[in-house]
């Protein structure tokens, strides 16, 4: 297939176009065929997939419905979930690499009412790492659609009282973890989180697509979602009060099942919205270049000087210099803990912000982190092979549960058993 055709970009100001070609190279023909048959019905939706290599795009691909009647091309777009919590942390490293964040400094010393009942010595550190004890959304602020008011959230947020748990284990911030790096990244710089992301993320990258409030212009864009939260016959508001009261779960439906999260999630208020922990939308192209950088050393490559926006179909190569190798080192650390975490109930490997990933392979990654999401889209980084992938989709889970599934899971085996074999001469699948 022909490389990505991009309308050249002639100033800043300029927004590049879609492609309107894929884009696969001839070793990934594989991973390109295992994708396409995902989506071989309408009733599967649709998604897309990219891959960087090296700091370059090897394939760019979609494939399906992005709503009844309408294909998924080249611009759609998706809500993600949880993946925008990896695009949220790489602001903060953005700012500390710059020294206006310290990872080990207590939060209440950005966000002064934060040290309310106690939580004075808790550290952006903790909060990166689920570990600030703040995990309680149900009942966090009152009515359905209570968390759609950034101000009030995060007015609560401090006022709460942490989890004492959090000193032994992680506690897994699902939605929650947002609104805690969206503070605090707007009371270090000053502005709203929505244009840090624009400076800190979109603009070196080249490309518009990290939304947390997505523009009125764009919304066309978003594809809608296949499958709803809830199992037939199971009202979402029952399910989630019931579940609060069951100890085993009862730490997944605080921090996971506000009032009414199965019908809010279709709400178009939710674009006008920065919820970062759950509302991110995104191209799988943006999520891959971002993430390709951080597999990179740091850098990614683009046919266009920086500070041009868009990637040109022709014209020398220049490198957009995102972070710093030894930053990209701190960060895809994994944090310690004593146990399993205590809202999932399983032991996590929470990176700062991130978390490894699972792939349906004997062979896991040692140092790659990115995050999935809900539903079965997700970003990572793999620095050992330089690569990262990403893929975003719209059918939510697949025939057991819409939470989730191992889409991702085996795309990045087969992915991750391509490379190796170009690079380390490695056979493992």
């Amino acid at each position: 297939m022909a490389a990505d055709e991009f309308e050249p970009a002639n100033s800043a100001d300029r927004k590049p176009t879609a492609p309107r070609e894929m884009l696969v190279d001839p070793r990934f023909i594989r991973l390109a065929d295992q994708f396409f048959g995902m989506f071989s019905q309408p009733a599967r939706g649709g998604g897309a997939l990219t891959v960087y290599l090296d700091g370059r795009p090897v394939v760019d691909i979609w494939a399906g419905w992005a709503d009844k009647g309408r294909r998924w091309n080249g611009e759609t777009v998706a809500l993600t979930f949880s993946t925008g919590k990896g695009v949220a942390s790489t602001v903060v490293h953005r700012l500390a690499e710059r020294g206006l964040i310290g990872y080990d400094t207590p939060v209440a010393e950005y966000w002064p009412e934060f040290a309310a009942h106690g939580k004075d010595d808790i550290t952006v550190r903790d909060v990166l790492s689920h570990r600030a004890g703040l995990h309680r959304v149900r009942g966090l602020v009152p009515g359905r659609e209570g968390i759609l008011n950034y101000d009030m959230v995060v007015r609560a947020l401090a006022a709460s009282p942490p989890d004492p748990r959090r000193i032994r284990t992680s506690g897994y911030h699902a939605i929650t973890f947002g609104w805690l790096v969206a503070e605090i990244v707007q009371r270090v710089t000053g502005a709203a989180f929505i244009d840090v992301v624009r400076d800190e993320i979109a603009d070196p990258l080249g490309l518009d697509e990290f939304w947390f409030r997505v523009p009125e212009s764009e919304r066309r864009r978003i594809a809608r979602i296949f499958r709803p939260l809830s199992p037939p016959g199971i009202r979402w508001n029952t399910a989630s009060s019931v579940l609060s009261w069951v100890r085993p779960v009862r730490g997944l439906a605080e921090a996971g099942m506000p009032e009414s999260f199965d019908e809010l999630v279709r709400d178009p208020r939710v674009h006008d919205a920065v919820m970062p922990g759950w509302n991110g939308v995104f191209s799988a192209r943006a999520l891959a270049r971002m993430y390709g950088a951080l597999a990179n050393g740091g850098a990614v490559y683009t046919d266009q000087p920086e500070g041009v926006r868009g990637i040109g179909a022709s014209g020398p190569e220049h490198v957009v210099r995102f972070l710093r190798p030894e930053t990209i080192e701190t960060i895809g650390r994994v944090q310690p803990t004593e146990s399993r975490d205590y809202v999932l109930g399983v032991p996590i490997r929470f990176t700062l912000g991130y978390h490894r990933p699972v792939l349906m392979a004997k062979q896991q990654p040692r140092k790659a982190f990115g995050h999935y999401g809900m539903g079965g889209s997700g970003a990572y980084a793999d620095p050992e092979l330089g690569m990262s992938i990403a893929f975003v989709t719209n059918r939510l889970g697949g025939a057991v549960t819409a939470l989730g599934d191992a889409r991702l899971a085996r795309l990045g085996a087969t992915a991750q058993a391509t490379v190796r074999r170009q690079k380390l001469g490695g056979t493992e699948r």
